[in-house]
């Protein structure tokens, strides 16, 4: 259960994250957004949360192997990320400096989330 209140913020923070693309498209710029853009914003929020569970889970198992959960999301999800890149930009021909501004607003802040909640999860396991 403790890895469901940590889902919520998450969905917080998504929302939060979309309204920057989404005032950008109304306002008239959608030049500053690669047309598939909710594919890349998806897809690196999947990983996100797919990283958040997978640490969460591993320390509810075995609170030792946190450090080890963490890392081995974090390279994941960075070959992930690397692998859709190369696959995107093959397949589609896009302004790669917008593709590139896009893909680093997503995958920073995204990440950085990730680093907040998580360090905030093991926070409040020390004061225990």
């Amino acid at each position: 259960m403790k890895i469901v209140t940590k889902i919520f913020p998450f969905l917080i923070f998504s929302l939060l994250l979309a309204l920057g693309p989404v005032c950008l498209t109304y306002s008239g710029y959608n030049n500053l957004l690669i047309p598939q853009f909710w594919l890349l914003f998806s897809f690196v929020g999947g990983l996100t949360l797919l990283a958040l569970i997978a640490v969460l889970a591993a320390q509810s198992i075995d609170p030792e192997m946190y450090a080890q959960a963490f890392m081995g999301a974090t390279v994941f999800k960075l070959l992930a990320c690397l692998t859709f890149i190369l696959v995107f930009v093959l397949k589609h021909k896009v302004d790669k400096p917008v593709f590139m501004a896009d893909f680093f607003y997503l995958y920073f802040l995204n990440t950085g989330f990730e680093i907040y909640v998580l360090l905030r999860n093991l926070r409040n396991q020390n004061l225990k």
